[in-house]
């Protein structure tokens, strides 16, 4: 669930961040593994400015 996730936008997206670069190889298996949805994920990041790169596997 997405509420489990940080709240604040900048955190969550260290955190995010630093969980695909430590234990994920793509947004699906993060989102997947921690059972939130993508889109929202993607939506809370964007919301700031962030979009994912694949091919980095961060957002950027």
């Amino acid at each position: 669930m997405i509420d489990t996730l940080p709240k604040d936008p900048i955190i969550l997206l260290g955190y995010i961040n630093t969980k695909l670069r430590d234990d994920y190889s793509s947004l699906a298996l993060l989102c997947d593994d921690l059972n939130v949805s993508e889109t929202e994920l993607k939506a809370r990041l964007a919301s700031i400015g962030y979009t994912y790169d694949s091919k980095l596997n961060k957002f950027i």
